[in-house]
């Protein structure tokens, strides 16, 4: 199994990070990361799947529970979000896409250039296996217990 190299994962997470500063005013902190072949995700979850293409390849998959992603929603619409109906799922959608237009920016400065597909989005009960790539999981951490997974399969 190809391994995942820090150069490959730091965009995602500095992009992460300052999208939620930037764009829903939270300030974020990253929990340890650890390796996660294989993916499960509760019925609980809204998760949000990237591909990337280019001159890497591969996936990230952002994981927030309910609770979370209407939280997000809330603060991105300001106003009271109450449930994932389409104005939250489209919100999170679109920090989503923040987050991966602020990475290829990231990555482009090192010049590396790279693609990300439209947001595929997905609820529930649901498992994934990475054949043949390393994914590393790495919470980001917002007011001090709430947790956004974010999820990195990429080879060069």
């Amino acid at each position: 199994m190809a391994t995942a190299s820090a150069d490959y994962i730091n965009p995602f997470l500095l992009a992460s990070t300052k999208v939620l500063k930037d764009m829903v005013m939270l300030d974020a902190s990253l929990g340890k990361p650890y390796l996660n072949n294989e993916l499960k995700f509760k019925d609980d979850s809204l998760l949000i799947m990237l591909g990337i293409t280019g001159e890497m390849k591969g996936q990230v998959i952002l994981c927030f529970q309910n609770e979370i992603a209407l939280d997000i929603a809330s603060k991105m619409c300001m106003m009271p979000i109450t449930e994932l109906n389409e104005l939250a799922q489209s919100a999170v959608c679109e920090l989503c896409n923040m987050i991966l237009g602020n990475a290829a920016t990231i990555f482009s400065t090192k010049g590396i250039v790279i693609d990300i597909t439209p947001p595929t989005m997905c609820r529930g009960n649901v498992t994934f296996t990475p054949e043949g790539i390393a994914n590393i999981c790495v919470p980001v951490i917002y007011e001090a217990d709430k947790t956004i997974e974010i999820n990195v399969s990429m080879k060069g």
